[in-house]
């Protein structure tokens, strides 16, 4: 079976979610602003899903330090995710076209979920 990426959903400590969607090498390609329910970041997943088809929702963009970005865009012209920088404009273009391919199938897996421990350690 061809591994493809997927979303993944996180919770920061200060209970806010969000998503990213990492490549089959578990690279994050883009990521998502915050949502203070999960259910709104899981909209905002299937908001990627139906734009992402749409070439004209892609703005390329380049940062002030030289490096490559895109945001990709909803109907009503929201930012609905924001990508990783990219050393020059191929890789970018093809980070592009793999959301475009792969994130209207791409599984969630929910990391939200996950508690952090901490363990204090006794040397006595």
């Amino acid at each position: 079976m061809l591994k493809t990426g997927k979303f993944v959903i996180t919770k920061k400590s200060d209970a806010v979610f969000q998503f990213d969607y990492r490549d089959s090498n578990d690279t994050i390609i883009l990521y998502s602003g915050n949502y203070t329910r999960k259910m709104m970041c899981l909209n905002g997943i299937e908001s990627v899903k139906r734009n992402s088809k749409d070439s004209f929702k892609f703005f390329k963009k380049t940062s002030q330090s030289g490096t490559f970005y895109f945001n990709l865009k909803s109907f009503n012209g929201k930012i609905i995710a924001v990508s990783e920088f990219f050393e020059n404009r191929s890789l970018r273009d093809n980070a592009i076209d793999l959301i475009k391919i792969e994130a209207v199938n791409a599984s969630i897996e929910d990391q939200s979920k996950l508690r952090k421990y901490s363990y204090a350690v006794d040397n006595e």
